[in-house]
């Protein structure tokens, strides 16, 4: 009781002691007070995205208890083996239904679409509104223990045929497209042109089995997938992999023999099926196995989209807060320094040595949370900055970047362990003060303890500056080869708007007429010069693909690189992206429903599959030998980037929108095709810039029809650009900190020199009236400077090396050892350095010799 009334008593003296401390050197508190609240805001807004992406837990009951059959993101739906080296992520539902019987060790086992697409909803009259719609199994909401806002949940009576087909509307959507009127539960929806019942609302928070910036809107029971898919429903295709499993296990459950369990029966139901045993499957399927892991975080796509992007700019965030620490600890050993005669006068008067150092502490800690507390507001800025930069469509995002609890104590024990650390060694050296320099004079000490330290910090903050502005520099030559790589497509004056037929009520007979009025509309609005129909336009993130197989050749055997993206455009469409034809023609009039089906090539897909050859004139088809000679290929175009642009350009074959394949027996090959002739995507060429596009458009597309609703419209160069957010993110925030970095590494440097000059003052007049020229006197400060900065950079050479390995897989065009970055890194910390220095080194050139001598 009597220590802890004594350490009340002590730190009501020192704590008022520091303040008065801190108040008197402004100039000393603010540089140490925003030196650290960059280095701590920097690090606390990275860590606010980690803990809200790759820390957080689904908003459900008990999610320690949830575990996932399959470990990685295989969006969207998937034909055949679908997993590398047999890791089997994603089932049809048929497989999922034979997994649920398998294993009783689940209490519950749902089941979610691995993608997720948008639906036309109209209530009553009002306009129809596209809402994102995921389709779950009738146990979703029950396995994941989350009950309704209002109305109900979905019930497994709701997931069978022939039930009252329902919705459930999450409590985002209600609240914004419905203004949270009540009344809509129990209302029926038209959805897809479908009436469906809004059966209850999700709760607050609820934002599904994943982390998304686009969140589902609403939840649809599987077995209304026919409903609204009609004949190209994927329900019971038995080869159609589109579900992701989530259950929660019974208690004491053994994870290992359960893995075991579920991969011995996917492997018996594998083997009963003939799409996976005929040509040389069968040897595929002992190779074939499921993964269980920890669901409690929910599906990780997000996670695995950002995970290596965030985990690399918590260590860029680190080094800058280490500079910022390395400049704090320069700045308390010149000021422990400047205060040695005080110090030596107190030890004088009888201060003990422990009663200083915990003063000196006490000031230094209080430094670093006032630093901590103004890194928050930088965190709070930071993180609302980095999710528009790395998000900028996003809608409903379940992230809140404001610091959480965790992200507060983050920041506190970082300011913590900065006071202690960095403020422990100036309170020792201080404290050992000799009494006796009180009466020398400071500037007469015999021995300046330190600058040694001094050099090794401003060695230390070179070299991880050095890390940090190579990195920037390598981030940001992948991102500019990046976005001014050649896609092979023109995106000047184009616009791509995204719509839904079949949500507007369209059926496959009503198609045709409705492509001919757009084109007639659209091709006469002022300033077009081409009109685009297409299923997908390009890049923009979504595409079909099948396995090609070329007439008279055997059916490709698992792991053929028979892949090929595919898409079903108009006779323009071409012309509207900015394509040339290489050879052969592009659709024309002539290709209808009755005429010979044809599609025209990339100049990929020749390679690939035609190599050496003519390929006018020849046929091929898609996964089923009969059909092998379904179409003739016509024309060939040039390259151009349909997919992710990364990747090397895909085999691409596009097929007329005129044009139906009728041959086709099985009816997931039927209903696919149907499907397709649904166009997602209008490209519109302008011969000048827009002023309103989007009114034009809406105005055009309520002419056609008013249900056609516009889902989304941007320029074609918008769309490009959003393929690169979280490339442009990275390389934006490693650029910031490689600027941070430098401008404290620059202080920090030129405090420490004039640190160097001033203790120095009298010896340099000294030199000064024995003859030492200005340039001699410059000369010999900027060599100090420069020694200090060679070692550093010597050393952050070496270390720049390691991190450019490390962050290789976020490079693109790009070597991890690109010579120009790490010369321009050096060249311009250099600069830097020389400046920082050339500032006290003039101020020491001009010091009169008397003046100096007289301060002696």
């Amino acid at each position: 009781m009597n220590s802890m009334k004594r350490w009340i008593r002590n730190a009501s003296q020192d704590i008022p002691y520091a303040l008065r401390q801190l108040r008197q050197s402004p100039g000393f508190t603010l540089t140490a007070v925003i030196t650290l609240a960059l280095g701590i805001g920097a690090n606390a807004a990275i860590f606010t995205l980690v803990q809200g992406i790759l820390l957080k837990s689904l908003p459900v009951a008990d999610p320690a208890q949830l575990y996932r059959i399959g470990d990685t993101d295989n969006c969207c739906v998937n034909g055949g083996f679908v997993g590398e080296n047999g890791d089997f992520d994603i089932y049809s539902y048929d497989l999922y239904l034979h997994l649920k019987k398998s294993a009783p060790e689940f209490e519950q086992l749902a089941a979610m679409q691995a993608g997720g697409g948008g639906y036309s909803v109209r209530r009553g009259n009002a306009a129809a509104k596209s809402l994102k719609g995921e389709y779950v199994s009738g146990n979703y909401f029950s396995t994941l223990g989350v009950g309704p806002f209002l109305g109900r949940v979905m019930a497994e009576s709701d997931d069978t045929p022939g039930a009252t087909a329902v919705v459930i509307l999450s409590y985002q959507a209600w609240q914004g497209e419905f203004a949270g009127d009540p009344s809509i539960v129990g209302s029926t929806v038209l959805v897809q042109a479908h009436p469906f019942v809004v059966a209850g609302i999700a709760p607050r928070g609820f934002y599904g089995d994943r982390i998304s910036d686009h969140p589902p809107d609403m939840w649809i029971p599987l077995a209304d997938e026919p409903v609204i898919a009609g004949p190209s429903s994927i329900l019971h295709h038995q080869e159609s992999n589109w579900l992701y499993p989530l259950g929660r296990v019974r208690p004491g459950t053994q994870i290992a023999p359960l893995q075991a369990k579920l991969s011995a029966a996917l492997r018996q139901w594998l083997a009963t099926r003939p799409a996976y045993t005929e040509h040389g499957g069968a040897a595929e399927i002992p190779k074939q196995h499921v993964v269980i892991v920890p669901g409690g975080g929910g599906i990780q796509s997000l996670q695995q989209y950002t995970g290596t992007g965030l985990k690399m700019l918590m260590i860029l965030s680190s080094v800058v807060l280490l500079i910022a620490c390395a400049n704090i600890a320069n700045l308390l050993l010149a000021r422990s320094t400047a205060r040695r005669a005080d110090i030596s006068i107190r030890m004088a008067l009888g201060a003990g040595r422990a009663r200083l150092i915990r003063q000196i502490l006490t000031e230094s800690i209080l430094l670093s949370c006032l630093g901590g507390l103004a890194g928050l507001a930088v965190a709070y800025a930071g993180s609302h900055m980095i999710l528009t930069l790395a998000f900028p469509d996003a809608k409903n995002m379940p992230i809140d970047a404001s610091p959480s609890l965790p992200v507060l104590g983050f920041a506190f024990l970082i300011s913590l362990i900065t006071g202690i650390l960095f403020g422990t060694a100036p309170a020792w050296m201080s404290s050992h003060a000799q009494p006796a320099e009180a009466l020398r004079g400071s500037n007469r000490s015999t021995k300046d303890r330190t600058s040694l330290p001094q050099i090794i910090l401003v060695v230390l903050q070179a070299a991880l500056s050095l890390v940090l502005l190579v990195s920037a520099g390598l981030m940001t030559k992948s991102l500019t080869n990046l976005e001014h790589q050649d896609f092979g497509i023109a995106t000047t004056n184009r616009y791509v708007l995204h719509l839904d037929p079949a949500g507007a009520g369209y059926t496959a007979e009503r198609l045709p007429a409705l492509y001919r009025e757009m084109q007639t509309r659209f091709s006469a609005l002022p300033g077009i010069t081409g009109v685009g129909l297409a299923l997908y336009s390009p890049l923009e993130g979504d595409n079909w693909g099948e396995c090609v197989i070329q007439q008279g050749h055997p059916a490709p055997t698992p792991g053929s690189r028979c892949g090929s993206t595919w898409d079903r455009v108009n006779a323009h469409y071409l012309n509207a992206i900015g394509v040339p034809m290489v050879r052969g023609r592009e659709f024309n009039e002539q290709d209808t429903a009755t005429s010979l089906p044809v599609v025209i090539v990339n100049e990929t897909f020749v390679k690939r599959f035609f190599p050496n050859e003519d390929p006018i004139g020849k046929h091929f088809g898609i996964d089923f030998v009969p059909y092998s000679s379904a179409w003739e290929i016509v024309g060939v175009f040039k390259d151009f980037k349909m997919n992710n642009p990364r990747d090397p350009v895909r085999p691409v074959y596009l097929r007329p929108l005129t044009q139906q394949y009728n041959a086709y027996k099985e009816d997931a090959m039927i209903g696919g095709e149907l499907q397709s002739m649904f166009i997602n995507s209008i490209v519109l060429r302008f011969n000048r810039p827009q002023e309103d596009v989007e009114a034009l458009v809406r105005r055009t597309l309520a002419g056609i029809d008013p249900n056609l609703t516009v889902d989304d419209l941007r320029s074609l160069d918008a769309q490009v650009a959003g393929n690169f957010n979280q490339d442009r993110l990275i390389a934006r925030l490693t650029a910031l900190f490689g600027v941070l970095a430098l401008v404290i590494a620059s202080v920090g440097l030129y405090g420490v020199t004039s640190y160097f000059v001033a203790r120095r003052t009298g010896e340099i007049g000294i030199r000064m009236a024995l003859g030492a020229t200005r340039p001699s006197v410059v000369g010999m400060v900027l060599r100090r400077v420069l020694f200090q900065i060679g070692v550093g950079l010597v050393i952050g050479m070496l270390f720049s090396l390691l991190t450019s390995h490390f962050i290789a897989s976020q490079l693109y065009g790009v070597g991890a050892y690109d010579p120009i970055a790490l010369i321009g890194a050096t060249v311009i910390l250099a600069i830097c350095a020389v400046f920082a220095g050339f500032i006290p080194a003039r101020r020491a050139a001009s010091i009169e010799p008397m003046k100096a001598l007289r301060i002696e």
